[in-house]
């Protein structure tokens, strides 16, 4: 049987920069018809997005998914805040996080499954000063020079 290789992943590549990363999930996305479609045609962006709890539930706001080329009237509102799929112990266990300590929670990655569903990879981060900035591109820069010295010896 031939299965077909789906590699829709969609990155936030700035949150790495600006947070620090201290706990990693995988949370399922409550979509309308047109948004997983979109999705698959890899028409969404989550570089702008966070996560926030209401009524003990968890959304992801400011998350884009673009809208469906082939819909009609039916189709599906840009930038709606859309619902983080977790099990209960998970979800008591962020809250508690982000309220108590201060820390966010910011998605990273937005891929679709073996299955076809679309899943979003969230992490509990911590906001980075201005020196802490700078010390990731001092240590970035640091590793590139190493890299490149390595390959001149060899």
């Amino acid at each position: 049987m031939n299965k077909k290789k789906n590699t829709i992943v969609i990155l936030n590549r700035k949150a790495r920069f600006e947070y620090e990363f201290l706990d990693k999930y995988m949370a399922g996305i409550k979509l309308a018809g047109t948004e997983i479609k979109a999705i698959r045609e890899g028409k969404a962006s989550i570089a702008e997005s966070f996560c926030e709890f209401n009524n003990g539930e968890l959304f992801v706001v400011n998350m884009t998914v673009q809208e469906y080329s082939h819909a009609t009237y039916f189709n599906h509102a840009p930038k709606s805040v859309r619902k983080l799929l977790l099990n209960k112990k998970e979800l008591k266990k962020l809250e508690k996080e982000v309220k108590n300590s201060g820390l966010t929670i910011i998605p990273i990655k937005l891929f679709v499954n073996d299955r076809g569903l679309a899943k979003l990879d969230i992490v509990l981060a911590k906001g980075k000063k201005i020196h802490d900035k700078r010390d990731t591109i001092r240590d970035r820069d640091n590793k590139r020079n190493l890299d490149r010295i390595k390959k001149e010896y060899k």
